[in-house]
């Protein structure tokens, strides 16, 4: 299978990322956006709004680690989005979902397609971070069901064995209340990424994103986040703030549109 890795000697740190324990036997690792994350490196995604198949391989093979698929803001359904993934089976871009609603329909839905990272938004408690978690993940766990899906063409027989090593859970704050607990959040067993989601963070305040009190917001998610030895996602935009490592990219429409103006601007046809 594509992208298989064994490895071992990260079980320790594994362990502790996902809060599963560790076995003595070697576990494949197929999830390389989590990998490169474990090893300390920042891990890059597109966002997906469209349900065509072409577009998505095109984002899939254009250098990202994973794919943000939109389903939280977008028509998308589960079955537009089983063809997405399935078409470009073995693309380096590894297919994460914003679910539309942290329920456990949702979240079993996007794992039975092949997500291996699968997006929470609006967590505004303790448990509703753990029951992301608990949804995602297989006995002992979690409770997801071992249902029928595209999974295990994807990502090959051993599947139900490796499944939880490979599911990322990450948690998205989006108001002041979720912030005020963020220390709480980011301490769940099997959250692997906090998420501060700079735009609702603004909405949901009221503050601008250069008034100090909007930046002490995002601050205590930093603080609480790398506290409790977990990842920090954002923004592209913030791929230089310091700590962050998990980054959501541009989606296919912005990116086609700067792509064609930089070809333009390129051979100085037009001017801009």
């Amino acid at each position: 299978m594509k992208r298989m890795i064994l490895f071992s000697a990260a079980f320790a740190a594994l362990g502790s990322m996902t809060g599963t324990s560790t076995r003595a036997e070697p576990t494949a690792l197929y999830n390389t956006a989590k990998q490169k994350l474990l090893s300390g490196k920042p891990i890059v995604g597109g966002t997906i709004y469209t349900s065509d198949p072409n577009i998505y391989c095109a984002m899939a093979e254009a250098g990202f680690d994973f794919l943000w698929i939109e389903m939280q803001h977008s028509p998308l359904t589960f079955s537009e989005v089983a063809r997405m993934i399935k078409a470009c089976k073995g693309a380096p871009a590894i297919p994460f979902i914003r679910v539309p609603d942290a329920t456990e329909g949702d979240i079993q839905k996007a794992t039975d397609v092949g997500a291996l990272g699968v997006i929470v938004p609006m967590v505004e408690s303790v448990s509703e971070a753990e029951a992301a978690v608990q949804y995602a993940k297989y006995p002992p766990v979690g409770r997801r069901s071992q249902g029928g899906g595209q999974y295990g063409e994807l990502w090959g027989g051993d599947y139900r064995k490796s499944a939880n090593e490979n599911i990322m859970v990450i948690a998205m704050i989006e108001s002041p209340n979720a912030a005020a607990i963020a220390d709480k959040i980011a301490a769940v067993p099997g959250v692997d990424v906090v998420f501060a989601a700079s735009g609702d963070l603004g909405s949901f305040t009221g503050y601008a994103m250069d008034d100090p009190r909007y930046e002490a917001v995002i601050q205590k998610i930093h603080d609480d986040t790398l506290a409790a030895g977990k990842k920090l996602g954002g923004p592209f935009t913030w791929h230089d703030r310091k700590g962050f490592t998990f980054f959501q990219a541009a989606g296919e429409a912005a990116l086609i549109k700067a792509g064609a103006k930089a070809m333009f601007e390129s051979a100085k046809l037009y001017e801009y």
